[in-house]
């Protein structure tokens, strides 16, 4: 754990993507630092009760989240992170056997939407999820993708809008005994 202190910055280096009233704003993490990991680790919790521990992210993941190759997205609320969505092209799962099913593999084109979380006070409140979600779709396509694809539980994507596609159903997804649906969406 030391090592990881030495190589890890005190504050998060960010790019603001958009900011509203009420002190909230849309960052994209370029260089994560010390002062945001406590927010960071608390989050994942509630990943880790949807699926189990190995979903948590601690000192020794982190860094496979939070990278030069990953495009985390958090939500600021007065100061704290409540919120965040993780996107990697596609092009970075090219080894994961779910990953075959996508058509644009190679192609460049394609986000996968590898968390997106927010704390559970902040869901169905204010908005702030949603405009998490719509910044980062606005932010992929200004940026060249043309998709986003992610794996969420069965029957999610009927609340999605736009032109949504099921690239396939897994009866079991990693730690979660529920089905999820592996989906496309065109930007």
């Amino acid at each position: 754990m030391e090592q990881l202190k030495l190589n890890i910055i005190d504050t998060s280096e960010v790019k603001i993507i958009a900011s509203a009233a009420y002190n909230f704003r849309i960052e994209l993490i370029i260089n994560l630092g010390k002062d945001d990991l406590k927010d960071i680790f608390m989050i994942s919790n509630d990943l880790a009760q949807i699926f189990d521990n190995s979903f948590l992210l601690n000192e020794k993941n982190i860094s496979k989240y939070f990278n030069k190759n990953t495009l985390p997205f958090v939500a600021r609320y007065k100061g704290q992170i409540i919120g965040y969505i993780i996107g990697i092209p596609i092009e970075f799962f090219i080894e994961e056997a779910w990953a075959r099913y996508d058509r644009n593999m190679g192609k460049n084109n394609t986000i996968y939407t590898y968390a997106f979380i927010m704390k559970e006070k902040y869901r169905n409140v204010g908005g702030y999820a949603k405009t998490l979600k719509k910044i980062y779709l606005n932010w992929a396509k200004k940026n060249g993708f043309k998709y986003v694809t992610g794996h969420v539980k069965q029957g999610i994507t009927q609340k999605f809008k736009g032109n949504i596609e099921i690239i396939k159903i897994f009866p079991k997804w990693y730690g979660s005994n529920l089905p999820f649906e592996f989906y496309r969406r065109n930007l």
